[in-house]
């Protein structure tokens, strides 16, 4: 069939029809286990009904007004969201790329505050950051940069989870660090468990904002609701998107202190960020992972995941690592594999690779045991085949 889709997107040869769980079925009525979760969007899995339900009651009423006006359902999810961070306020949009966006804005104003016209930010190599000009800019992958040129300015590079870099930056310009908690498109890289402590340190020393992107590490999929929360420190910033929606479109730029005062009326905006419909999802989300304690459910699953993969996989000389922070899995193999992603398919199973020699598992954080137990098979026999 001829497509007119503009071909951004290397596709695999399905289409599904419908979900319900950690499971989907294509239009043949064929069901595939899904360890990438829409790559961390379903973290409640496909047509939750908790979900489906709220978008489903919100559409009957009101989906959509402007922020023109007051949209109460903002107002009672900013409350959610800043009282389970303890940040302060709430943007909404409508992807991570435009939240990371606004965390971009927002640092940028900082410096104009503090009398800094040309703004620096420190961000990560190997990060990733979305798919707009400023946050192509921002992240750390050469080649997805590559044709864009010339990059928006602004940002200096530094290497992941080397917070003696950072320290080593000495330039007046620098306002901000921006870093992802565990980077994902990056590979799955776990840093340090000091790490952000040590970066807290610096940004509070030198006057800069720490800036977390938990836009793919957030709502519970890293053990707790936000993966900041696990290291006992706070940022002044921190981006939300793909599991607050649980599939209906929403991201959110939160903020704390001086970085809650700076994007005023007219500075920022978005058309249809925090809409009814939006809200009335997240929250139904919010209310999900906190009733159901889904981040204790990521921890406890993620632990026995790759306790049962090293079981199955770790003796292979082939095998480089398996980490994991909660339900972001990583088995980094010692050669490309992204080949694997359509031989898991055939299989029924679907997988992800990332940095091209990278197994990348996002399951639903409501993946049952016999589930987890089937994708542990499952992938461990296509892994062995491929590297015998």
């Amino acid at each position: 069939m001829t497509s007119h889709v503009m071909p951004t997107y290397a596709r695999l040869p399905v289409s599904f029809a419908r979900g319900a769980g950690a499971w989907l079925w294509d239009e043949e009525g064929k069901a595939y286990l899904d360890a990438v979760a829409g790559v961390a969007v379903c973290g409640l899995g496909h047509a939750h009904p908790a979900v489906a339900a709220a978008v489903a009651d919100q559409a009957g009423k009101l989906m959509h007004t402007s922020n023109l006006y007051r949209v109460d359902l903002q107002e009672k999810l900013a409350d959610e969201l800043t009282s389970a961070s303890g940040l302060d306020n709430a943007f909404f949009c409508n992807s991570g790329a435009e939240a990371n966006e606004a965390a971009i804005k927002l640092a940028r104003r900082y410096g104009h505050s503090r009398g800094i016209s040309e703004a620096l930010i420190v961000v990560m190599q190997g990060s990733f950051h979305g798919r707009t000009l400023a946050t192509l800019s921002a992240t750390g992958n050469p080649k997805v940069q590559e044709g864009f040129e010339p990059l928006v300015s602004g940002f200096v590079r530094v290497p992941y989870d080397d917070a003696d870099a950072v320290a080593a930056l000495n330039n007046s310009n620098i306002v901000a660090v921006l870093v992802e908690p565990v980077q994902g498109e990056g590979g799955i890289r776990v840093p340090a468990d000091d790490y952000l402590a040590k970066l807290r340190t610096l940004c509070d020393q030198r006057g800069w904002l720490l800036m977390l992107d938990e836009i793919q590490t957030g709502i519970g999929r890293t053990g707790s609701l936000f993966a900041f929360q696990q290291s006992g420190i706070k940022p002044d910033v921190l981006t939300l998107a793909k599991a607050l929606g649980n599939g209906v479109p929403i991201g959110a730029c939160l903020a704390r202190g001086a970085a809650a005062e700076l994007l005023t009326a007219g500075r920022h905006g978005s058309t249809f960020g925090g809409n009814p419909l939006a809200c009335r999802a997240a929250l139904a989300v919010l209310q999900t992972v906190r009733e159901q304690n889904l981040a204790e459910r990521a921890a406890s699953l993620g632990a026995t995941l790759v306790e049962n993969f090293r079981a199955s996989l770790g003796n292979n000389p082939h095998l480089v690592a398996i980490r994991n922070k909660g339900l972001m899995i990583g088995i980094e193999l010692d050669r490309p594999c992204g080949e694997l992603v359509g031989l898991a398919l055939d299989q029924r199973l679907l997988i992800n690779v990332t940095a091209e020699r990278t197994i990348r598992l996002l399951p639903p954080l409501i993946l049952s045991d016999e589930d987890a137990d089937l994708l542990v098979r499952k992938l461990s026999e296509l892994v062995l085949a491929y590297l015998a």
